[in-house]
């Protein structure tokens, strides 16, 4: 078997690596569906850079996955959109009755679907807030481009200094080579 030399280590040696970059849906008439499209998508990409995701029974919950990075476990909750309007893609920063609080979730994943972005963004960045602005283009609002990429929030090393998570930092600050990561260090 021939291993491409681009793939971690840890996946090479594995006895079957598999990478799975995106996943491609033609004909979303729904939100609903599109939501559902988002959520395969979701565990494509967090599985695929080395979590262990998990999705609560039902859909009682305020979060719909927790990520395990091999020594925390974070309540993650997932929203996506497709509309571009006033130079933004916007999401809800709350369920039906109520804003997202510390109690309900640890992370909000925000994935702008034409862009094909994700955002990883903290409780402590947003609580109370109804909606979250995302400005890919630089227009406008940048307060949530340090969480462009930011996986590497959720992929904490454990006290042994190894870490089963393949994140690479892709936040702003290292993808526009202003310096050293806010949350890596």
């Amino acid at each position: 078997m021939q291993i491409d030399k681009h793939i971690p280590e840890q996946l090479a040696q594995a006895p079957c690596p598999l990478i799975v970059d995106e996943i491609h849906a033609v004909g979303i008439t729904t939100r609903k569906r599109s939501g559902e499209i988002a959520e395969a998508t979701f565990l494509a990409k967090a599985s695929g850079l080395g979590f262990g995701v998990a999705r609560p029974w039902g859909d009682s919950e305020r979060y719909d996955f927790i990520l395990d990075s091999g020594y925390d476990l974070w309540r993650v909750q997932l929203k996506s959109t497709v509309r571009l309007a006033e130079s933004r893609y916007q999401v809800k920063a709350g369920g039906c009755s109520a804003v997202y609080t510390r109690s309900d979730i640890d992370f909000l994943v925000a994935y702008i679907i034409p862009e094909n972005l994700w955002y990883v963004v903290p409780i402590a960045a947003f609580a109370s807030r109804k909606g979250l602005g995302f400005y890919p283009y630089g227009e406008g609002k940048h307060e949530f481009e340090k969480y462009r990429g930011a996986w590497c929030q959720m992929a904490c090393q454990r006290p042994d200094g190894l870490s089963p998570i393949l994140v690479h930092c892709g936040c702003e600050t290292v993808r526009t080579g202003k310096g050293i990561c806010p949350f890596c260090g």
